[in-house]
């Protein structure tokens, strides 16, 4: 069967995909408008606000680009007890998941990130949150609804924003259950800390990401590999797929295979969950191919 038969048949197969989500989710708000003038009250451009949209971020934005794939997906996270939270429960229901995200009743506020877009560009982010790990009860039971879900998929995919959804602790019991389990277990990481995620099949940084985690020179094919190579070793990853922007990407294995894909140039405004996007689509592809 040749190159793109072979990726054709994989393309059918990733509605027969099934995916576990683990991490932190974000609400993200994003208002579109108009600038035609500058305000009179500061050097600043005055947006006329024409329409909002709200969608499933962090996490969330895998879970989207799952069911995008037609991937059957499981959900945990958690949310704070507010409005936000349950905002997120009735956009992560919109996406045909059955699975609800546990509540904070403690301190925690739901993530918020508010987008201010004109004719296409952004102007303005604002964040509103609270980031801390969950107390030891709520990571018993966020464990607990991922072990459930575990059962029936074949791919967990563990994404941390660094919002205290994913302790050291819960990282550590849910690669190990995955791993008990015979599940793939896939990571789009933050920090420089990747002892967290020890034992990894597939770990996604981007460059700088992968700069930061083991303070080697990422600049070119070579120097990627050879920093994705160190990570493998110290930490007992199957791989490390490098997102490198522009340049494209490249896989590293544990034995020692090396693969460098180019990108395709495209004129874009805002790349925000682009690596959501390769995390997503590696996860269903892994998945169906366990079929």
């Amino acid at each position: 069967m040749s190159e793109r038969a072979s990726l054709i048949t994989l393309t059918e197969n990733l509605k027969f995909a099934k995916v576990l989500c683990i991490g932190d989710v974000i609400l993200d708000h994003f208002h579109y408008g108009s600038v035609d003038r500058i305000s009179p009250e500061a050097p600043i451009p005055v947006l006329k606000l024409e329409s909002d949209v709200s969608m499933l971020g962090g996490t969330g934005n895998v879970v989207r680009n799952l069911a995008g794939l037609r991937a059957a997906v499981r959900f945990a996270t958690v949310v704070g007890k507010d409005s936000d939270g349950r905002e997120i429960k009735r956009l992560i229901a919109e996406e045909g998941i059955t699975d609800l995200p546990l509540v904070d009743s403690g301190q925690r506020r739901t993530s918020v990130k508010s987008r201010y877009m004109a004719d296409g560009q952004q102007m303005l982010r604002t964040d509103r949150e609270t980031v801390f790990p969950l107390d030891s009860e709520m990571e018993a039971q966020l464990v607990a609804q991922a072990r459930d879900a575990m059962v029936d998929c074949d791919a967990v995919v563990l994404s941390d924003y660094a919002k205290g959804v994913l302790t050291d602790r819960a990282l550590a019991q849910l690669i190990g259950a995955a791993k008990e389990a015979s599940k793939v277990v896939i990571v789009d990481p933050k920090g420089a800390d990747y002892s967290r995620y020890r034992g990894a099949d597939v770990i996604t940084p981007n460059r700088r990401e992968l700069h930061e985690a083991t303070g080697m020179k990422t600049r070119n094919d070579e120097e990627v590999a050879q920093a994705a190579q160190s990570l493998i070793e110290k930490f007992e990853f199957g791989a490390v797929l490098a997102t490198r922007s522009k340049d494209g990407m490249t896989l590293v294995s544990a034995k020692g295979a090396v693969f460098h894909l180019q990108a395709e140039a495209r004129d874009v405004f805002d790349v925000s969950g682009a690596g959501d996007t390769v995390v997503a689509t590696l996860a269903a592809a892994m998945a169906a191919a366990a079929k």
